[in-house]
C-alpha cells in the first residue's frame, strides 16, 4: 500500500449554541452541537475513501474541514505535499519531510498553494454553481484566483480540456452557456471540471450523485474513477448509499453521531459487517428478489438519531441498539482490529 497522501488525528468540529437571556443570567456553560468529535483515518495515495453514514452523522461537516471550508475546533490533519508544492514551503513547516500540518498556522502563500491542491465537489449541482456566471466565467474564476495562464487564450484552452474530460462535448458549444440551459446531470459534470482544473491532488466528493436521476448516476461515477485513474486522484467520498460506496470505494469508514465506529476495506465492511449500526445500514439496502421483487430486511436498530447537541454517554449507539450492555452507556469503546484492515469500536468486540 502506498503512503498516506492525508492523516486525519483526532479531528473535532464544535458549533456553539446561542445561549438564551436565561441561560447567560445564571451563568450556565456554554453548550456545543458536536458534530465530528475526535476522528481518525488515513486517505492513502490513488484511494477512494468513503464516508458513510446517516443524515446528521457528521460526514460533510468531516468533507468541509478536509478542505478547510470551515475551522477545526481540535485535531490535526497531516497533509502529504508533492515534488513541486515542496519547494514553496518553507522547510520547518515540513514534518518527515513531506508533510504539512494543514490545521497549522501557515503563511498566505503556503495556504494557498495547499488549497490548490485541495478542491470539493458539492452535492447540489443546482445550488453550486452562480446562475449568472456563463461556463466559461466559471471555470476562469478559479484560473484566475491561482494565476493560471499566461493570457485569455491559454485561459480558453485549459477551460476547452476541462470540459472534453467530463464528456462535455464539444467545449466550443458549452462554454457560452448558463447553468439553468443545463441538466443536472450536466451541471454535475461542470461542478467536477471545476474541481479538477487546478489539477488537485486530493478531492473531496460530497454526495456527488445523490441529487442525479438514476440512469446517470453510473455514468458519473465512472467518470471520476476514470479522471482518478488519469490524473492520480486521491478521493474522499462521502455518501449515504452503500450500494455507491461498495461500487467506488476501497475503503470505508463509517460514522456515527460524529464518530468513526467502524472502518475498513469495502469488502470486508460491507461483506461482513462487525458494528450493530453496520448491520443496520446493511440491512436496509433492499435485495432484489424474483418473487417479492424488493426484499427488505428487517432493520435490527430501532428510533432516530439522537442530538449532536446531546450526545448519549458511553456508546452513542447505545439506546438505540439491541446488543446494548452495562457498560455500553457507562463508557465509550475502544477502536479495535477484529481482522486485518478492519476496524470496529464496540463492546461487543472488545474485553474489558
Amino acid at each position: 500500500m502506498s503512503e498516506p497522501k492525508l492523516v486525519v488525528e483526532g479531528l473535532k468540529k464544535y458549533f456553539p449554541i446561542r445561549r438564551g437571556i436565561t441561560e447567560a443570567l445564571t451563568f450556565k456553560p456554554p453548550r456545543y452541537v458536536k458534530a465530528v468529535d475526535g476522528i481518525s483515518f488515513e486517505v492513502f495515495e490513488g484511494d477512494v475513501f468513503c464516508l458513510v453514514g446517516e443524515s446528521g452523522c457528521g460526514k460533510t461537516t468531516t468533507g468541509r474541514l478536509i478542505v478547510r471550508l470551515i475551522e477545526a475546533t481540535d485535531g490535526r490533519m497531516r497533509y502529504k505535499v508533492s515534488e513541486e508544492l515542496k519547494n514553496q514551503i518553507p522547510e520547518d513547516l515540513l514534518q518527515d519531510g513531506k508533510y504539512v500540518d494543514l490545521l497549522g498556522k501557515l503563511p498566505k502563500n503556503v495556504d494557498k498553494a495547499l488549497r490548490k491542491d485541495t478542491q470539493i465537489i458539492f452535492q447540489d449541482p443546482y445550488g453550486s454553481l452562480n446562475p449568472r456566471m456563463t461556463l466559461k466565467d466559471i471555470l476562469n474564476e478559479p484560473l484566475q484566483v491561482h494565476n493560471i495562464g499566461a493570457s485569455e487564450s491559454e485561459r480558453l484552452e485549459i477551460i476547452h480540456r476541462a470540459l472534453s474530460e467530463v464528456k462535455l462535448t464539444p467545449p466550443e458549444e458549452f462554454v457560452d452557456r448558463y447553468p439553468h440551459m443545463l441538466s443536472g446531470g450536466q451541471r454535475q459534470r461542470v461542478a467536477i471540471a471545476r474541481a479538477i482544473i487546478l489539477n488537485p491532488s486530493l478531492v473531496v466528493a460530497d454526495e456527488p450523485v445523490s441529487m442525479l436521476d438514476v440512469s446517470i448516476r453510473a455514468e458519473i461515477l465512472q467518470l471520476m474513477l476514470d479522471l482518478k485513474a488519469a490524473r492520480n486522484l486521491s478521493y474522499v467520498f462521502i455518501t449515504h448509499d452503500l450500494a455507491v460506496a461498495n461500487y467506488i470505494c476501497n475503503r470505508i469508514a463509517v460514522m456515527y453521531l460524529g464518530k468513526i465506529v467502524e472502518m475498513g476495506i469495502t469488502d470486508k465492511v460491507i461483506g461482513n459487517p462487525q458494528h450493530p449500526y453496520t448491520q443496520a445500514l446493511v440491512a436496509a439496502v433492499p435485495e432484489p428478489d424474483p418473487k417479492n421483487r424488493l426484499r427488505i430486511k428487517e432493520v435490527p436498530i430501532k428510533g432516530e438519531i439522537p442530538s449532536a447537541a446531546n450526545i448519549p454517554s458511553g456508546c452513542r449507539l447505545h439506546p438505540r441498539c439491541p446488543y446494548a450492555m452495562d457498560i455500553c452507556s457507562k463508557e465509550e469503546p475502544p477502536m479495535v482490529e477484529v481482522e486485518k484492515d478492519h476496524y470496529v469500536s464496540c463492546w461487543l468486540h472488545t474485553k474489558k
